[in-house]
């Protein structure tokens, strides 16, 4: 048999992953690891979500050659442009995915978790388009530095509930919703955001990016001749947009594989969020994962300047190609990635989210040979961002 680094049939890569749930919990994960692939295989449910894709989110997204940043770092750069999905990420993909499997459930009301708001607003969106009831968590600080986000959601009829307790960002967003789960169990669907949580989420939210890669292939087949890029280059926080990256190239070991974590003010600093590097194994909104923690198991606080990757963890697929090596980590501090922002911007004339910046800061880190074909996975725009650019560059 070949080897492969997806899931298995127990919910599991390698030895992340699982279901670590509250028994209140399980009902609901139940009937979604029991129904998800065969809904996901009905042809109705394929056409509904292919119409949609194409002609609500406007796929495919561009493989952009990037001429300029190409020649400026000396080899064959191009970028999955998910900036251009609408809602301004990647993350429209998946909410477009899972309002449908909702539907056929049986499910009325959606929560949902968001960091850097764009999952906030692709869930949001969804619920507009299908007339559901839409309840977003968001930690009270990312509030503050995403307002242009929180209007969208509440322009679009969604509540978004504020997380007063921990950090206030992304983990403690993450709990609310799942104390809401717990409290509306049975006509409620939790949208997770990213490649994280209980079996089937990490599995079923990364099948849905899966559009990403295999997009790529075949725009790189058109472009270059061959479907395989020699790198696939993705920013990492729970982890979404990484897993569709690298979905169709997982098993082939002739595409490296490379993630971008948050270093933050330093790996070292104690304000950081480079799970690869300071994590070790532990549980976290119901799987098994490398996870960053006191030596006594309790969650140490992340930090980066992206509201998006100030998660303490990874995702149980991101933990497994990084301890089998599958997968080359590296970490990013906030100002490699604000100048890698800047670079794109003035040289291609694209303006990235913060989140996207930190994969693009990869050329800080390695150097790749002039005719290798790198793919870096643009996975968000830089509107929701503007006023931590300004700041930070004194615009």
């Amino acid at each position: 048999m070949k080897k492969t680094y997806n899931i298995d049939n127990k919910g599991y890569y390698g030895e992340f992953g699982g279901a670590y749930i509250p028994e209140m919990l399980y009902p609901n994960v139940e009937e979604l690891r029991q129904n998800y692939l065969n809904i996901m295989a009905e042809t109705s449910f394929q056409d509904e979500f292919d119409q949609l894709l194409k002609d609500y989110v406007g796929r495919p997204s561009p493989l952009y050659f990037a001429k300029r940043l190409s020649e400026k770092h000396n080899t064959k750069v191009y970028l999955k442009r998910e900036d251009l999905n609408h809602t301004g990420a990647h993350k429209v993909n998946n909410t477009i995915g899972q309002i449908l499997m909702a539907k056929r459930l049986g499910k009325t009301r959606i929560i949902a978790e968001t960091g850097a708001g764009q999952h906030g607003v692709a869930t949001a969106t969804v619920c507009a388009l299908m007339g559901m009831e839409c309840i977003v968590y968001m930690g009270e600080i990312d509030i503050a530095r995403q307002a242009p986000n929180v209007a969208r959601m509440k322009m679009l009829g969604a509540e978004v509930r504020p997380a007063l307790s921990g950090s206030k960002t992304l983990k403690d967003a993450t709990n609310e919703a799942i104390r809401d789960w717990i409290n509306n169990p049975v006509k409620t669907h939790y949208i997770i955001g990213s490649a994280i949580g209980p079996h089937p989420y990490p599995d079923m939210v990364t099948r849905f990016q899966s559009i990403i890669s295999k997009e790529i292939k075949w725009q790189l087949n058109k472009k270059e001749g061959r479907e395989n890029p020699d790198f696939v280059v993705a920013c990492i926080g729970g982890g979404s947009n990484a897993a569709g990256t690298y979905y169709h190239f997982i098993d082939d070991e002739d595409v490296g594989i490379i993630a971008i974590e948050a270093a933050g003010k330093g790996i070292q600093s104690g304000e950081s969020a480079a799970t690869s590097v300071l994590g070790k194994e532990g549980i976290i909104h119901g799987c098994k994962t490398l996870l960053m923690q006191t030596s006594d198991g309790q969650i140490t606080e992340p930090y980066s300047i992206s509201a998006g990757l100030d998660y303490p963890g990874v995702g149980p697929l991101h933990s497994h190609l990084y301890t089998s090596g599958r997968a080359e980590f590296f970490s990013a501090t906030d100002d490699e990635a604000m100048a890698a922002g800047l670079e794109l911007t003035q040289l291609e004339g694209i303006i990235p989210a913060i989140e996207s910046s930190h994969a693009l800061a990869i050329f800080s880190h390695k150097t790749f040979k002039p005719d290798d074909i790198v793919v870096i996975s643009l996975s968000g725009r830089g509107d929701k961002d503007l006023q931590n650019y300004i700041d930070y560059f004194n615009l």
